[in-house]
């Protein structure tokens, strides 16, 4: 039988690479890329059937910061597979970085430049905005879309004698110190990234709690330092080509700077070949890839709080049945309106 594997934000980037990797590991994957850019969607669908001809793949529309849309791509998703085997949530937004150039240029060339490109700590800031739904984009799209998403899925997710796999793309910029529990969507802090991923990490440890019973598994990885569109719109596109070769340098170094979307990848792959009984459900899985240029997955634990995981899956419960109510009331009021013009 098929197994049915959905990625999220599959149209570029570490997404496509994993995609890619897959297909070469299973052709008889029944594949889905979920994206909110269809264009780019099929432009992805396109060069991947180029080296796997035979391939199964479909695309699904899925802007994952947007309530109306994970609740429709749900839908569809419910009305075409009866079963998920591995559901990716690999889509992600790090808004509007400003850095601090003054920082950088001074751990350029301190023994802390390899902690400083792997985790950006103390580099990067970001400006964060509201959506339509009310909701803090970073927060929406990194964190509470995929949560809703796998809620809305329960139904192929948690099936009795099947295992279903979840796994999340976090970061090693995922900081406990970025996150606070009092502000879950970090409405008045400058790291929403960070306090997105830190938080897609306990996520995963509440789920694995609540869901192991019923055959869900939930793991979490990290793809290293790689070059992907996120990155290279921290800094202008001339100063990556300046530091480039000092970053090819320091891999030699360290290995976690995978660079390429394709190495990035590894750990997302890894999982793939992998028995969930084996995982360890609080540790990270992190793509590194060698001096060498060998690739390989490597676990660590993560800096987690169970209580307060629990606490913040009560969290996006509640935030879940208020979002969903107050969707309802606008979806009525769209509804009334319509009418209101029909009649006169």
């Amino acid at each position: 039988m098929e197994k049915v594997v959905i990625v999220t934000g599959a149209n570029s980037g570490i997404g496509l690479a994993l995609c890619e990797r897959l297909l070469t590991e299973d052709s008889q994957l029944r594949l889905c890329l979920a994206c909110r850019n269809m264009q780019r969607a099929e432009a992805a669908r396109s060069a991947l059937l180029t080296s796997h001809i035979d391939a199964h793949i479909d695309l699904l529309h899925l802007d994952v910061g947007s309530v109306q849309s994970v609740l429709n791509a749900a839908q569809e998703i419910k009305s075409r597979y009866s079963r998920i085997d591995f559901l990716y949530l690999n889509a992600g937004i790090m808004p509007n970085p400003q850095v601090d150039v003054r920082a950088f240029f001074k751990g350029l060339f301190s023994r802390n430049v390899i902690n400083m490109f792997a985790t950006a700590e103390g580099l990067l800031t970001q400006q964060d905005r509201l959506n339509s739904d009310g909701l803090q984009e970073v927060f929406a799209t990194n964190l509470f879309g995929h949560f809703l998403l796998i809620r809305e899925l329960e139904p192929l997710l948690c099936q009795s004698g099947h295992t279903t796999r979840v796994v999340w793309t976090s970061s090693s910029n995922a900081r406990r110190s970025a996150f606070s529990i009092d502000d879950i969507q970090h409405r008045n802090g400058t790291e929403p990234y960070s306090s997105s991923k830190y938080a897609s990490d306990m996520i995963s440890v509440a789920l694995n709690r609540h869901k192991n019973s019923q055959g869900l598994f939930s793991s979490v990885i990290c793809p290293g330092l790689v070059m992907t569109n996120l990155t290279y719109g921290i800094l202008p596109s001339f100063f990556w080509t300046l530091i480039m070769p000092i970053m090819w340098l320091i891999r030699i170094f360290t290995n976690t700077f995978t660079l390429t979307p394709y190495n990035g990848a590894e750990a997302l792959h890894w999982l793939f070949l992998q028995k969930p009984e084996s995982l360890d459900p609080r540790a990270k899985y992190h793509s590194l890839t060698s001096g060498l240029g060998t690739n390989y997955t490597q676990p660590r634990q993560m800096d987690i709080d169970g209580e307060m995981s629990e606490v913040l899956f009560s969290k996006l419960l509640e935030l879940e049945k208020v979002v969903r109510r107050k969707l309802n009331e606008r979806n009525s009021e769209d509804k009334r309106g319509l009418q209101m013009r029909y009649f006169r």
